[in-house]
């Protein structure tokens, strides 16, 4: 009787084949945790886009600002002589569209900061090493 209690019984799986099992759960688990870690990512690199357009959209609307629309608007409050000197209204139109762009530069950084890493599929890799540290 001794003999029969000490052979595998035919219904038990094998060593070799709970390691292979193992070895296949956890590549399937990893291939899992990269494609999470991608989806995570797009969404991020989206939002890091958005504020990429902002910043160049400021940068273009201040470019052309200065060099077109400041001189029609700074001749427009010199009035032909009658409003202020031409020097005031230069930097009046100025500092209005470096407001302008003061305001675009924030919205492109306030998206910019929108963007973050995998935190799901790092939260998840944190288990996983728990579970087999045990």
């Amino acid at each position: 009787m001794a003999e029969n209690q000490m052979l595998p019984q035919q219904d038990e799986p094998t060593i070799g084949k709970l390691v292979v099992d193992a070895q296949r759960d956890i590549s399937k688990l990893i291939s899992s945790e990269i494609q999470l870690a991608k989806a995570e990512l797009k969404v991020s690199v989206k939002a890091g886009g958005f504020g990429a357009v902002f910043f160049a959209v400021a940068a273009f609307l201040g470019l052309m600002a200065l060099i077109i629309f400041s001189v029609a608007a700074a001749y427009l409050i010199h009035w032909n002589g009658s409003g202020l000197d031409l020097h005031w209204a230069f930097l009046i139109v100025t500092g209005f569209y470096l407001l302008l762009a003061g305001i675009l530069a924030f919205l492109g950084i306030r998206s910019v900061k929108k963007v973050s890493g995998p935190k799901r599929a790092l939260a998840q890799a944190k288990q996983n090493k728990k579970a087999f540290k045990h």
